[in-house]
Parts: C-alpha cells; structure tokens; sequence
C-alpha cells in the first residue's frame, strides 16, 4: 500500500493526550506519525500527497445505530414517499415507481405518520396505484406499513387471522383488513410475500456503503440483523468490498427462549467475528412507538384517548435474556421509546450485573425518547450507553405531530433530555437511525446544538433548548464515543499513532462556523484505513 501524507490541515484528533496536529501519515492503512507542523513530515519520500487547504480533518465517523442494509436497497428497489403530503402524492409515487419496476414485488417507504395512518391509508388507496402486484409501503419510522389488496391475498389475511404476538392488523368495522399494519404484524406478512432477490440486496449494500461514505462515515453497527443481513455483508466482507466496518445486532423476539437464541447468536458470532465484519450483538424491541401507540409508558397517555401499551417482552423473560446474553459477553442493543420500556430495560441489566458481575458491555438503550428522571442516573451506574438521535429532538416544520399530546406538559421537557442524560453521567453515542431519517452527520449534530432543525427545512422554535449539546460533545459522540459503543475503542474513533488511517476532510470547521451552517458541511474526503472511499467532484487536493 503507497504511503499517504495528509499536510497543510487543521487536524482534531479527538484525542486528549495530543488534541490537534497539522500533518499526518498513514502506512500500511494505520496512521505511522503525526506532526505539528503543515509540512512537518514532508520528506516522506513516494508518499502520496494530499493537500488539506488549511481544512478541518477529523476521524472517520461511526453510526453506531443505522439500517445500513436495508436502506441502500431502499436506494435501489423502493418508492421514495418522506415528502409526500397527500394521498394522491403516495399514489403518483407508487404508480410511477411500479411502473419502472419490474419485480414481483413493488415496495415504498417513508410516509409521514403526521399525515397518513389507520385513518386514511387503505389497501383502496394503494389498489389505485399497484392493482396488479403485491405492494407494501412503509411508514417514515417503519413501525407501519399498509399493504394492497393483493398483498393482503397473498399473505393470507382473512376475516379470521389473528393478531401475531406484538403486532396488529388493522381492520374496518366490519372486520376486512384495511391494509395497515402495526409492529410485529409487518414482520409476520413480509415472510409470506416475494423476497428482495440477492442481486438487488448486494447492489443495496454497496449503494448504503457508498451515501454512508459520502457523508464521512466508516463505521457502524446495523442493529436489525436477520440470515440476509448476515449474509449479504459476509459476502462482502469475502469479495473485499466493504468501504466501513460494520457491527451488527441479531433480532431477539417474544418466541425465543434462552436456548434458541443462544443457539442462533453464538453460531452466527463464531462465523462472524473478523475486525471488518462482526455479530457481536442482540436487539430487542421492547416496545414500538408512539405515533401508533404502542409505546410502553409509566403512566397513561396524557392525550384524550388515553390508554397504554404494553411492553413487548414480560420482565422475567427480559431478565433471563439479558442475563443470559450478558454472561456469554454479547453486547445488549435495545429499542425504547417510552419510560417503562427503558426503566424495563434497566432493570434487566441490573439483573444481568446481579448474576455476571460488572464487565465494559456498554449495554445500549437506542432512543431515549422518554426517561423518566429517576432512571436518568441509572445508565452510568450500570454503564449503559444511550444511544440517541438528536435529528428527532427538533419540533418539525412541515409534518404535524401529535406525539406531544400522547407525552402531555408534565412530562414534556423529560423527551429526548440528552443534555440532562449526559449531565447524570450517562455514557452516550449519537447516530442517525437511517433509513428513518437522513444519514448525514452534520444536520444531526446541527440539530444537536441547537435543538432545531436545518433551515432547509423551514424554522421552528427551540425543543427545549436547555437539552442542547456543545458541537465538541456532539463530535465525540461520533467519534470516540460511537467506536467504544462499536467495540472499536482500541484501533479507531481517534487519529493518533497506531490507530486504523480512517479520516475526513471537511468544507468547513464546525467547531468554529454558526451553529446553523454546520447542517450544510460537505465532506470533502473520506479515508477508510488509508484508501479513499469517497472525493468530492469540488476537491482537488
């Protein structure tokens, strides 16, 4: 491998011991010595040159909760439908969409449940667009999904088909399936209707790998990981095409018990366990969301419809999973959007520690929309990592929500509290949750210190500003943060000797420019163990 020699840059290593540098080289795809000076090692002879132009370097990013897989075969299979507003715009987008895809299966994503739900997204509007094929559209969050007539056919769903376990099919007054479904209800369609084929999955992956390195990440961890997703990516790693490392998840569901999922996970860890690609890791869902109530909260919704959700999983199956998980060293990735499910969550890795012992898991509660401030403290005495996405801790300029009303005013300020997690001692990474919104770093981090969101989207008022984060804390949650949440603490997340030569090249200092121009940075480079996985057209360095 040629020697790289980044010079003439403003390098913030994210490393304590020696924060920032001018020039730095890379052998072999690990970073060999770093100087002070612009071209302090200069006399690098054969070296390749790359010319920073004075510009912001920083480490290789890391999204530490990203569906990288499924997203980029979003990219190439799926109807795009995040800015449709009517229903007439879901049918436009999905009749084009069918009609320039030719598969047996037509797939769109990313309606707004602000503008679409139970009460107006029907199998009768999608009969409109697809009459002829099984179709099935996501919501934004993917937490509902509405199907056609001939998808309902085809999945079997008669006036009899019970609900699965954590899921619900929706159905008129007289009992006929509308074509919306809930949760665990998708997953339980979705195995009887045609499957992506391979080609498209391995084309999905590398147009994932390539928007993830567009936008200056090298690193993740895919916290949804079924057969496909394990295979797709260690095919990957076999044909020397992966451009990021990836980390992943293996789903856990209410039907497991402890033998089965320790069957399933240790055979999949033993076959993936390299340094590029591997499942050291469980995911559960132990509630859903609550744009279609089924978020598990402490007290009832505040709204007038009231009610409750129950939590995914009962407590003494999640004790004895953790605990089992945990005494073989997998790591622990649990969604939670209410404060039952996340204090449910925390007492099952109190129950793991109990048994185990304490060990650097960095267990993981991804969200954290709502933390009631008695759990707050919880997560660093038991180390577990908040897991956060502060792109949702913005109010929305275009898309109505009424999730508020569901929380209610005494609750209110305990949503997204990031700043007030971080304050109790939690450690935290920050992440993106992409396919369910945008991937780029830098409208999450904008988002982050200001509590609202990119001006591309229009203004609103600060989501209580008193929760925002410092643009370096934001950083470190990307950086050094995310690589100890990936397991990568001792060879990335920092641009120190010794460490893997994944770095990016910026448009701008971040830690200097507005807080509301951070949203606009573009990367101008990305190295990925030395090798450049991503120009800008612009750059000429």
């Amino acid at each position: 491998m040629t020697d790289v020699l980044v010079e003439n840059a403003a390098i913030r290593t994210m490393d304590p011991a020696r924060p920032f540098a001018r020039s730095l080289l890379i052998r072999d795809g690990i970073i060999a010595a770093l100087s002070d000076a612009p071209d302090g090692l200069s006399d690098q002879r054969g070296a390749r040159r790359i010319d920073a132009g004075g510009g912001l370097v920083l480490p290789g990013f890391q999204d530490a909760h990203i569906h990288l897989l499924n997203g980029g075969t979003d990219l190439v299979e799926t109807a795009q439908l995040y800015d449709c507003a009517t229903l007439d715009d879901i049918v436009a987008a999905m009749r084009t969409h069918a009609g320039a895809w030719r598969g047996p299966m037509i797939w769109g994503a990313g309606w707004q449940c602000g503008f679409f739900g139970d009460h107006n997204l029907t199998r009768d509007v999608l009969d409109r667009a697809v009459p002829d094929r099984p179709c099935l559209i996501y919501d934004g969050n993917f937490h509902n999904a509405c199907l056609n007539s001939a998808a309902v056919a085809m999945a079997g769903i008669t006036a009899d088909t019970p609900d699965p376990p954590n899921g619900h099919i929706v159905r008129d007054g007289s009992g006929r399936a509308t074509g919306m479904l809930h949760e665990e209800a998708i997953n339980w369609v979705t195995e009887r209707l045609p499957e992506t084929d391979e080609a498209t999955r391995r084309a999905g992956l590398r147009a994932g790998m390539a928007h993830a390195n567009r936008h200056g990440i090298t690193g993740i961890i895919d916290p949804w990981i079924l057969d496909h997703h394990a295979r797709i990516y260690g095919e990957g790693l076999a044909e020397g095409v992966l451009t990021l490392r990836v980390a992943g998840a293996s789903l856990v569901t209410v039907a497991d018990t402890v033998d089965t999922m320790l069957d399933r996970l240790i055979r999949r860890r033993e076959a993936h366990g390299s340094e590029m690609f591997q499942l050291n890791a469980a995911k559960f869902f132990l509630d859903g969301g609550l744009e279609n109530r089924t978020a598990a909260l402490l007290a009832p919704y505040a709204d007038g419809p009231g009610g409750n959700a129950p939590l995914m999983f009962p407590q003494d199956q999640i004790d004895a999973l953790f605990t089992a998980l945990d005494r073989h060293r997998f790591q622990i990735h649990v969604h939670c959007i209410g404060d039952a499910a996340t204090r449910a969550a925390l007492d099952g890795f109190a129950a793991a520690r109990k048994t185990n012992g304490a060990w650097p898991s960095l267990h993981q509660i991804a969200h954290c929309q709502l933390v009631h401030p008695e759990d707050r403290p919880r997560f660093r005495d038991l180390g577990v990592m908040a897991n956060v996405q502060p792109l949702w801790a913005a109010y929305d300029p275009v898309v109505p929500d009424d999730t508020m009303a569901m929380i209610g005013k005494d609750r209110a300020p305990w949503t997204y509290a990031f700043r007030s997690l971080i304050d109790a001692g939690a450690p935290y990474c920050i992440n993106s949750d992409w396919a369910v919104t945008t991937l780029n770093p830098f409208e999450i981090i904008g988002t982050a210190v200001t509590r609202e969101p990119p001006r591309r989207r229009g203004r609103a008022d600060p989501f209580f500003p008193a929760e925002r984060l410092s643009v370096t804390e934001a950083v470190l949650g990307y950086t050094t943060h995310a690589a100890a949440a990936s397991w990568r603490s001792g060879h990335t997340g920092a641009l120190k000797s010794g460490y893997s030569g994944d770095l990016i090249l910026l448009d701008r200092d971040i830690f200097a420019s507005g807080p509301y121009e951070i949203a606009e940075t573009q990367v101008l480079l990305t190295l990925f163990r030395g090798q450049e996985v991503h120009r800008n057209p612009g750059f000429d360095g």
